[in-house]
């Protein structure tokens, strides 16, 4: 059953403060089922399909959904990144994700938003991210797939922690990001697009570091429920994303 386990006691004790606490009867182990909650994630499996040394499946998927409810995940997340290293530098980018037609079909009933949008030839979403220099995550936005690099950037841009200089692909090529960066301290390393008639000049050699950005990306990607979503509401599927990244932040 050792095997099975996907977090450490040490991670374990550095996230158990963001747990709710227990009332009443004494709860499952939370580490064997937030092992379990990445074990899904990872595979791409149902929940109901989950290893029954993690505990109950009814019990993983029903501490997801609450511990998504109540910020659980968000929050470590955001603890976590806080507490790294002052980043000398910033990447940001922007990658869709194919929406399941399980997840498809919250537009089709009328609901809430999800967060899915029609581009690329089907519906998906866009998954907007601002990591360091050495690809660790530090801010997440989830968003309808044809929205545009730049406009994810401007509701991101309050988040961004201090850094010397921000790296950008010419998609977040934009005057008023240039200058929102300026006004923060922060020199834009982005090239221009083919259309400006003033190019702008950035560093070619600190911009080929870039490809970290999309290194994380890829490791992203591969937990199968994140590369595809399943999730309807974009309420449960960003803690899955966060749930991802606690694991190897």
């Amino acid at each position: 059953m050792s095997d099975l386990f996907w977090l450490t006691d040490k991670r374990t004790r550095r996230i158990e403060p963001c747990f709710p606490q227990s009332h009443g009867n004494p709860r499952l182990d939370e580490k064997r089922v937030l092992s379990g909650i990445i074990f899904v994630i990872r595979s791409g499996l149902r929940w109901r399909d989950a290893p029954r040394d993690y505990g109950p499946q009814k019990t993983i998927y029903s501490r997801f959904i609450r511990w998504s409810r109540l910020g659980v995940f968000n929050r470590i997340f955001a603890e976590l990144s806080a507490k790294g290293p002052r980043p000398e530098r910033l990447m940001i980018d922007a990658t869709h994700l194919k929406a399941h037609q399980t997840a498809a079909s919250l537009l089709i009933k009328g609901l809430l938003p999800g967060r899915i949008g029609r581009t690329k030839g089907g519906l998906n979403s866009k998954l907007h991210a601002v990591c360091d220099g050495h690809g660790r995550l530090l801010v997440l936005l989830l968003s309808d797939g044809q929205m545009s690099d730049y406009k994810g950037a401007a509701l991101m841009i309050d988040a961004l922690p201090k850094a010397k200089a921000m790296l950008g692909d010419r998609g977040y090529d934009a005057d008023w990001f240039r200058a929102a960066l300026i006004q923060r301290g922060i020199t834009s390393c982005i090239p221009s697009k083919a259309n400006r008639k003033v190019h702008t000049d950035h560093d070619w050699t600190l911009c080929r570091q870039r490809h970290r950005i999309e290194n994380m990306f890829g490791r992203l990607k591969d937990w199968r429920r994140i590369h595809t979503r399943y999730d309807r509401c974009a309420q449960t599927f960003m803690p899955a994303i966060a749930a991802t990244v606690i694991f190897w932040l």
